[in-house]
Parts: structure tokens; C-alpha cells; sequence
């Protein structure tokens, strides 16, 4: 017997089991798989990733986290697991398979730049 939101299946009159009467409704909020997508889709950032933001003024506003969070979908479909992503001048060290930017910085500030221990680039 299939449990489904919205009711509890009862034994019916000729012994079978039938939905209760009236109109399946969702459960109010978000159900149990919308969450867990929620969760799996969101980016973290690791402490020192927040630091160089915040110290850097680098402002990852939504549409640039949007823009980030398809890049990191797109490594992770190749099977990248360190990925530096490329957003306009911004370039984002990221754990691709826990979706966590580990550093980020601003690539127009001159001077040299060394990405170690990446297996991709994505260009966004």
C-alpha cells in the first residue's frame, strides 16, 4: 500500500483500500523533496572564502550566485571536482561535489595569478 500527501488510505467498503473522500490537497510548506533540492542546489562558502569577499568588497549578488551555481552544475556534469569559475572579473575556487567556493578573487587587480589543485575552468 502506497502512502500519498494529502490523506491516509483506509480500507474501503468492499474491503479494498481507497483515497479518502474530497479533494487531494499538498501539504502546507514545502514538502520533504523540495527542501532536500533546495539544499543540494544552494552554494556555501567555506570561511575564508567569506573573508576574501567580504574584506575584497567582491559582491556575489543573486544573479551572479544564479550565474555561479550553473557554472558549478556544468563542471560537475563533466565530472570536475576542483573548479576555478571565471564571472566577469571575479574568479571563484570551488569544490565542485559539496558546491562550496573555497577562495575568490578579483582578476583586475594585475599581478600574477596561480590556480593549483583544479581539474576545470568555466568560463560563465
Amino acid at each position: 500500500m502506497a502512502l500519498q500527501a494529502g490523506g491516509v488510505y483506509g480500507p474501503g467498503a468492499a474491503g479494498r483500500f481507497a483515497a479518502p473522500a474530497g479533494p487531494r490537497q499538498a501539504p502546507s510548506g514545502s514538502s520533504f523533496e523540495q527542501a532536500l533540492g533546495r539544499a543540494q542546489e544552494d552554494i556555501r562558502l567555506s570561511r575564508h572564502a567569506q573573508q576574501r569577499i567580504d574584506r575584497r568588497e567582491l559582491g556575489l549578488d543573486s544573479a551572479r550566485m544564479d550565474r555561479l551555481s550553473t557554472a558549478i552544475d556544468r563542471a560537475a556534469e563533466k565530472g570536475a571536482r576542483n573548479s576555478v569559475v571565471m564571472l566577469d572579473g571575479l574568479a571563484v575556487v570551488v569544490d565542485v561535489r559539496e558546491r562550496t567556493i573555497v577562495t575568490a578573487l578579483d582578476t583586475g587587480g594585475g599581478g600574477q595569478r596561480v590556480f593549483t589543485n583544479v581539474d576545470s575552468v568555466v568560463v560563465g
